[in-house]
């Protein structure tokens, strides 16, 4: 009989080299899918890997993209310390961009510079109004936030969709489902010349260095990682179990709006029924590579990035199609959390034994 066992104290070095032999795994396993598909796995790599980033116009969508992973990773991990488990963040992106979009129509034409900022504050209280359901729901009802967070990403999309067909659709779009194009005082301005690369980056860093001083450094992050640890330590200590859902939730919708936000007012430009390739559940992958810590986030980011991107180049180059982005993504994770499993546990192997009667 095959059983876990849990080890007495698990490994901080393995705990951190887990990320690191993930990748290698995952790359073994597109070694063993390009090959099965009939493609050179070196030609394939280098497609997937190297040749996106091999400009700097490359090095400009390797940091664009990563810029929406870091910021929702981050707020999703302030959370995921605290066992407060926000699987929305990809609905809580879209209600930010619809709040920061409505923001930029409203104010359509002007010159204040204060468009750009009202933007961003109305992204992060959209998400954190959005994220306010399911943390409600959890402290009211006891409802599993993992199941209503995401359930409410679907809403998120629907009523993006309805907006854009009908309410905000712009009357000179040739009746396409878009907005308006953003005037200039409501767009991010551009960071790298002959790049798309906009300052959002930079608030992304912020927002890592922000988050590390508030997970590793501040009273309010301390207990939100002992609310995760030792669940019956927290209650005994007086640490509100309600007040750190809310915390916790309210954290990760912020940081999503803000995300949405800077896909409306960068790359974007303008409200379309979609506004993310799937960000919010990259970010959670994104996440857990990092340890869920700000720094780990920041290096897993550019790596995920990297996924889209080389996606992107496969589907140019190798007429592959886009689900291997997706296939990568999924490897990524599963052996992420294999490697977990045996980090706290180990394999033993005990025979059963039979009672004998004897007659």
């Amino acid at each position: 009989m095959i059983r876990l066992e849990a080890r007495p104290e698990p490994s901080k070095l393995f705990g951190w080299a887990s990320p690191l032999i993930a990748v290698v795994a995952t790359l073994i396993v597109g070694f063993v899918v390009f090959t099965a598909l009939g493609k050179n796995p070196v030609e394939a790599f280098h497609a997937f890997f190297v040749k996106p980033v091999e400009s700097l116009y490359g090095l400009g969508e390797l940091l664009l993209k990563a810029t929406p992973l870091m910021l929702i990773a981050v707020g999703l991990a302030a959370g995921y310390r605290a066992n407060v488990w926000n699987i929305g963040a990809e609905g809580q992106l879209t209600m930010g961009a619809i709040a920061g979009g409505g923001v930029a129509l409203a104010f359509h034409g002007s010159e204040s510079m204060l468009v750009l900022p009202a933007m961003l504050v109305a992204g992060a209280a959209g998400g954190m109004a959005w994220a306010a359901i399911p943390a409600w729901l959890r402290t009211r009802f006891n409802a599993n936030e993992i199941l209503t967070s995401l359930m409410l990403v679907y809403i998120a999309t629907l009523v993006l969709s309805l907006l854009v067909h009908d309410h905000w659709r712009d009357p000179e779009g040739f009746n396409f489902p878009q907005s308006k194009m953003f005037t200039e005082t409501a767009l991010l301005p551009n960071l790298l010349a002959e790049t798309r690369l906009n300052v959002g980056f930079l608030f992304g860093l912020a927002v890592v260095f922000a988050g590390w001083l508030f997970l590793q450094k501040s009273y309010a992050g301390y207990q939100m990682r002992v609310a995760g640890l030792a669940p019956a330590a927290a209650h005994y200590a007086g640490i509100s179990a309600p007040r750190t859902v809310w915390m916790g939730m309210l954290i990760g919708g912020a940081c999503a709006g803000v995300a949405g936000v800077g896909e409306v007012a960068g790359p974007i430009g303008q409200l379309l029924p979609s506004v993310s390739p799937g960000y919010g559940f990259a970010a959670i992958i994104v996440a857990f590579v990092g340890r869920l810590h700000p720094v780990g986030i920041l290096l897993a980011s550019l790596l995920m990035s990297l996924l889209y991107l080389g996606g992107e180049s496969a589907q140019l180059n190798l007429a592959l199609p886009s689900a291997v982005t997706g296939l990568f993504q999924g490897t990524l994770l599963f052996f992420l959390l294999a490697a977990d499993v045996f980090i706290h546990y180990r394999i033993r192997v005990a025979r059963r034994h039979r009672a004998r009667v004897a007659i």
